[in-house]
């Protein structure tokens, strides 16, 4: 598997990204939908990793910087059809690793309070992710489930 920094303009990148803001849409109000579209993840502040098998396209994830000492989970997918191969642990491990190269303090994200979201949970608290309150521009809210990571 070879994780490279993505300039999101394949077609595999964007058929994946529609996939997750169709699926997000599906288990979440409007309101509690917080995935980017294609314009927002291309912000600077964002880094777009996406996670190859030779031609296959097995996920992605994003670290968006929401100050010099915290950053933020985003965008982490992995195709339904291709779940279980690890790309899913190896993606948010390297999210992680850059996150302590770049001297973040905190690392933090935001995901589902449904029952679809629970491998996901699962897969945060793993590593050592925690729940936590809202954080940057979150508000509460209770289709959200914050969590947070002290590097």
């Amino acid at each position: 598997m070879k994780i490279e920094l993505d300039d999101l303009s394949r077609a595999q990148i964007h058929a994946l990204l529609e996939e997750h803001l169709r699926d997000m849409r599906a288990q979440s109000p409007p309101e509690s939908v917080h995935a980017l579209d294609l314009d927002r993840l291309r912000r600077p502040e964002i880094s777009f990793w996406s996670a190859w098998e030779g031609p296959l396209l097995l996920g992605c994830g994003a670290l968006k910087e929401l100050d010099a000492s915290h950053g933020e989970v985003k965008s982490m997918r992995t195709p339904a059809a291709l779940r279980g191969r690890g790309a899913g642990r190896a993606m948010l491990a390297h999210i992680i690793a850059t996150a302590r190269a770049r001297g973040y303090q905190r690392l933090s994200l935001e995901t589902g309070a449904q029952p679809a979201f629970q491998p996901a949970q699962q897969l945060y608290a793993s590593v050592g992710f925690t729940v936590c309150g809202p954080f940057g521009d979150y508000a509460p809210d209770p289709n959200s489930v914050f969590m947070t990571l002290r590097l």
